[in-house]
């Protein structure tokens, strides 16, 4: 339905097919012909639904909750069409449901793209390859295949071995051949990524251990909302208090029964609101992947800071844990050179952070390093000048 052409319609009236007005045999007049009409009240009909032009389908990577009425609630394998695929959030519509709503865009993946594959991490670096790998929750023989940094166009696989001196990975380039196809050991070349992972799963075939399962990585995080900074009290669920102190508790919790946060809570007349919203202000302008990430404030009293929430707590008590106290030393080395660049950060922002010790770092599920509590930060706007009788900050 749309355009109603009217030189259709004379050759259809000539037909015998379609007839505007009733004529009789007589008349030798011909009707006047129907005016060109659009019908823009009307829905167009829908494009073909085969899927047969990949860059405009998708796959669900992970189960997603709807959050609010603009979302899309999908679950991990069902198709969808991308009717706007640009940013943090696409534009979607479910071939199995019909509905249309906002998807996290690292939540899917375009069809015929490598990306559906739980193996491939296309542009994770060596170094973070290396930390993920190395999560208690994989084991010897967990892979992912990644894009190389040397060479554009190229790929790596990257393999967790382990051997009597401990835990280690293992970097191995895939070549490809002019012809087409890839290849380890230019003894046996493979038509795709997929088929050579599938010849080494079976047997190692030369490499430090067969290839078992692809490297679990947690679900990404959702982007969270733009407009939700200031958010209202009744959206969080306080479940569990993993701390206190000074001034007020932290929970975990859940922020419309959907996104796990840490919440950040200031007990009254413990200080001023003032310089309690200040340090959500300062963390709001400071993002980097070894900071805490902050989501949004409660800015009634009592207020709540709402934070990513980092599953293994703090450096200082992981540090004591039975896992903790058998990281071995490169594995601490790492962590610290997390830190490092994430101070790093901050210095070039302009900030001093104040109150850096183990305490103040949370360590996540993968035991990634982030610098958490900017209650004494401050921004350095010009060089610090002492004042008489002040003690040094």
């Amino acid at each position: 339905m749309g355009l109603v052409s009217s030189k259709k319609q004379v050759k259809d009236r000539g037909k015998g097919r379609w007839s505007p007005v009733k004529t009789s045999a007589q008349s030798k007049v011909p009707p006047p012909l129907p005016p060109l009409v659009v019908f823009s009240h009307l829905t167009p009909p829908p494009p073909d639904e085969a899927l047969d032009q990949g860059e405009h389908f998708a796959v669900a990577l992970h189960d997603y909750v709807a959050v609010n009425d603009r979302d899309l609630q999908m679950l991990k394998g069902e198709k969808l069409r991308v009717l706007k695929g640009a940013g943090d959030w696409w534009l979607a519509k479910s071939l199995v449901t019909g509905r249309e709503g906002y998807v996290p865009s690292s939540s899917v993946a375009r069809v015929e793209s490598l990306e559906v594959e739980k193996w491939f991490f296309r542009s994770i670096s060596r170094k973070e390859a290396e930390r993920q790998l190395l999560a208690p929750i994989n084991k010897a023989g967990s892979f992912l295949i990644r894009e190389s940094e040397t060479n554009k166009g190229a790929f790596s696989l990257s393999v967790k071995d382990v051997t009597s001196q401990g835990e280690m990975i293992k970097h191995y380039k895939i070549r490809s051949v002019e012809a087409g196809g890839y290849y380890i050991c230019p003894r046996v070349t493979f038509p795709s990524l997929q088929a050579l992972v599938q010849h080494y799963t079976k047997k190692g075939d030369g490499l430090c251990q067969k290839l078992t399962l692809a490297c679990v990585s947690p679900a990404p995080q959702n982007p969270w909302a733009q407009d939700a900074w200031e958010i209202p009290r009744q959206s969080l669920k306080l479940v569990r208090k993993l701390g206190s102190g000074q001034f007020g508790e932290v929970w975990m919790g859940y922020y419309k029964n959907n996104v796990k946060v840490a919440v950040k809570t200031l007990k009254e007349g413990a200080m001023s609101p003032e310089a309690f919203l200040a340090e959500a202000n300062l963390m709001k302008t400071l993002q980097h992947e070894r900071l805490v990430r902050l989501y949004a404030v409660v800015t009634q009293e009592p207020i709540y800071i709402v934070t990513e929430y980092m599953a293994r707590g703090c450096l200082l008590d992981f540090l004591k844990t039975d896992e903790g106290s058998r990281l071995s030393l490169p594995r601490l080395i790492d962590m610290s050179a997390q830190i490092a660049e994430g101070m790093a950060y901050i210095e070039r922002m302009n900030s001093i952070h104040r109150d850096l010790r183990a305490a103040n770092i949370l360590v996540s599920e993968t035991l990634c390093c982030k610098i958490a509590d900017f209650g004494l930060a401050r921004i350095i706007d010009s060089e610090y000048t002492a004042q008489e009788g002040k003690a040094p900050p």
